[in-house]
């Protein structure tokens, strides 16, 4: 029953910004999105109406049907995109809109959706979407407490098995299995097509400064240029710095946390240099507050990094332009809005759950990274991650 109050609350709230913007209904289909609204992650349609909504399962319908969160008379196994139009939009539909998520949607697919919604236009609702998952319930939360304990695991691995003469990706694999062992669903989301990375970057010594175009952060460089980011086969030295930044899934939802190591002693700049940066990450977690926006948000953080004399270094980087945000929601998908930019406009709410995320790269010198997840309260922002937030020096080669 809570189950089902859950998801109906979630579906009635896209019904209200249905009938808002005056559609005839939508049409979900990205496992995320259904998963949300209904619990089941089954290959599915979820047609919502602006006062009905039904699940119509394409595979795997006895999974679907034990893990929904919906009535029963409201699923039903269909694959059939014209017969499911057929029910839901009857008739030519002259003059209607209808939602979908447009920016995952295939162009070979969509005219396959737009043919069978007659003359009805299809319009995107996904900014409606995301800007409802933004907020989480208590549960959500939960399921992101066990995501950083998971991610704490991988962290406990670093420490205890990283030492010279390990590659990168030893060290990836080590605290990937201690991750996958604590729970972790070995997956991570992001809605972005043909989006291209390992199972989380991992970088050190020169590598920290190569960073791939396929995010915009520190990325590893991977084991080569089919997937180019992630660990590679370098062998860590004595006074390496190195960084791990891979998230964990738990019960769908993910945690994101960077960390940096030292193998052996660590030198006093890359200490004054870090405690600089956690400096910053400090400021912008106390001055979070509900009813600031992310534009607010990021322009005090960039006034705090000047201040403490990171200027371009914060933030930068050798290849490309400086990135332009130092945090994003996290939830059902690793990078979620609202994105704390420059200019951004969002108005930061009770509820959020945010991954600050930002970095010093100092031209021709050191770079060193942290990121925590956090949660926005009507009391404060509570971190949610586990490990220490600390350069951590670990034993040097024997």
């Amino acid at each position: 029953m809570e189950a089902l109050l859950k998801h109906s609350a979630r579906i009635g709230q896209l019904q209200q910004v249905l009938q808002y913007r005056g559609l005839a209904g939508a049409i979900l289909f990205y496992s995320r999105d259904i998963f949300y609204y209904t619990g089941t992650a089954q290959p599915a349609y979820l047609v919502v109406l602006p006062h009905e909504h039904r699940l119509f399962v394409r595979r795997g319908f006895e999974f679907a049907r034990r893990e929904c969160g919906l009535e029963a008379e409201r699923m039903e196994a269909e694959s059939s995109i014209h017969r499911i139009c057929q029910e839901m939009f009857p008739g030519p539909g002259a003059g209607e809109k209808v939602g979908t998520e447009l920016d995952l949607f295939p162009v070979a697919q969509s005219r396959i959706l737009s043919s069978a919604l007659g003359e009805r236009e299809l319009v995107d609702v996904s900014s409606d979407i995301l800007e409802q998952r933004m907020i989480k319930d208590p549960e959500e939360i939960e399921s992101i407490r066990k995501a950083c304990a998971v991610v704490h695991a991988g962290h406990l691995a670093a420490v205890a098995c990283l030492k010279a003469g390990m590659s990168e990706l030893e060290l990836a694999a080590h605290v990937e299995n201690a991750q996958r062992l604590a729970g972790h669903e070995g997956i991570f989301f992001m809605r972005q097509p043909d989006f291209v990375m390992s199972r989380g970057p991992v970088a050190s010594g020169p590598n920290l400064r190569r960073t791939s175009g396929t995010i915009y952060t520190i990325t590893g460089v991977g084991l080569g240029s089919a997937v180019p980011a992630g660990p590679s086969q370098r062998r860590m030295e004595q006074g390496d710095l190195v960084m791990v930044d891979i998230p964990a899934c738990v019960d769908g939802y993910h945690a994101d946390q960077s960390r940096m190591y030292a193998v052996g002693r660590i030198a006093q700049e890359a200490l004054d240099l870090f405690h600089r940066l956690r400096e910053v990450s400090d400021f912008l977690i106390e001055a979070i507050s509900p009813g600031m926006t992310t534009g607010e948000a990021f322009a005090l953080t960039e006034a705090r990094a000047s201040e403490l004399g990171l200027g371009q270094a914060f933030m930068g980087f050798e290849s490309q332009a400086n990135a332009h945000f130092v945090g994003h929601g996290i939830g059902l998908e690793v990078n979620e809005p609202p994105l704390i930019s420059r200019d951004g406009d969002v108005r930061l709410r009770p509820g959020m759950v945010l991954a600050v995320e930002m970095h010093v790269m100092v031209p021709g010198g050191l770079t060193v990274k942290l990121e925590d997840t956090v949660h926005l309260t009507h009391e404060g922002v509570q971190i949610l991650t586990l490990s220490p937030r600390e350069l951590i020096s670990v034993r040097p080669l024997q």
